[in-house]
Parts: C-alpha cells; sequence; structure tokens
C-alpha cells in the first residue's frame, strides 16, 4: 500500500533471501513452515525427489518444493482452508489436508482428474495437476507423477539420464 507520503510499504526482507529485493506488501503473504507438511509424507516425498538429476529441495511461500534448475517440478504443503474452500471437504481431523502439485503431461491431465478425489486441476498452469496425500496414497502412483512432472521440466539431456521403472515395478 502506498504510504501517505507516497511511499510504498514493502514486505520485511527475509532472513532465507538476503539481498533480495522485498516486494510491495500487496504480494506479501501468509506462509506455511515446510513443518506444516507431516514428516512421515516428507519421508516418502525426499528420497523419489533427490534421486532425480540436478533437484535440489527448498522452502517455498507455502511448504516445500524441488526444482530442476528455477523450475518447480514437486511443491508439497498444507493450504489453509479458510483461505482455499476448495480443502476444506478434505479435512482430516480438523487438520488441513496435505496438497501436492506437480506437472504432467497434457495428454494425462484429463485421466488423472476426471475420476476425481484424490486428484485435481490446479486453477493455474495449463498442466498443473494437485493430489490429496494422507493413508489412502498410492505412493508408487505418486512417485511416478514425480517423475513425469521432472521430465516435464527438466532439459532434454537431464531427462535421458532418469531411471525409468518398468510398469509394475
Amino acid at each position: 500500500m502506498a504510504e501517505p507520503n507516497g511511499q510504498v510499504e514493502h514486505c520485511p526482507e527475509s532472513a532465507s533471501s538476503p539481498g533480495v529485493p522485498s516486494l510491495p506488501t500487496r504480494y506479501c503473504r501468509p506462509v506455511s513452515d515446510p513443518g506444516d507438511v507431516p514428516s512421515e509424507i516428507l519421508d516418502r516425498l525426499r528420497p523419489v525427489c533427490r534421486q532425480l538429476p540436478e533437484t535440489y529441495e527448498e522452502p517455498a511461500w507455502i511448504g516445500l518444493r524441488w526444482r530442476i534448475r528455477t523450475r518447480t517440478f514437486a511443491h508439497v504443503y498444507a493450504p489453509d482452508p479458510q483461505r482455499h474452500p476448495f480443502y476444506a471437504q478434505h479435512l482430516s481431523g480438523g487438520e488441513a489436508p496435505t496438497v501436492m502439485t506437480l506437472r504432467v503431461p497434457p495428454d494425462d491431465l484429463l485421466g488423472l482428474t476426471a475420476g476425481g478425489f484424490p486428484f485435481f486441476r490446479a486453477d493455474w498452469g495449463r498442466n498443473v495437476v494437485g493430489a490429496i496425500l494422507g493413508d489412502h496414497t498410492d505412493w508408487a502412483e505418486i512417485a511416478e507423477l514425480i517423475t513425469d512432472s521432472y521430465c516435464e521440466m527438466a532439459p532434454k539431456f537431464l531427462v535421458a539420464r532418469v531411471a525409468f521403472s518398468p510398469p509394475g515395478g
């Protein structure tokens, strides 16, 4: 917001990004801590993401994300159901659901999302799918989707280094 003197208020500088200019407050959002994602879910996701060539994990504006260079291929977070009412239907024991968003080949988007829960089409991006994670999760399918997402975002020479598992294996 502009102050009466015409100056624009800025978000506080992040300690994790010193030297990076802060944004005007209209872009500031409350963030969740990576600790908002249950450790048992992170324990399942980290080995899958880390085995892909040249990837890294970092805190995102909400939750954690895994990237290849500057492109996010997987993002896991616990959204605020009051801010995003779509997630209220997926509360578990009064807690926010854990959500992962990924990129999928465009031909796979409808097939994943047509069946509904646990998949949904994100309201941004042409090929972004979300998955509600929990006790019901098929972790082999999630691992395959993470690998597919990586392949959508990574340079071709890195994709060529990905070891694909045979079906059912």
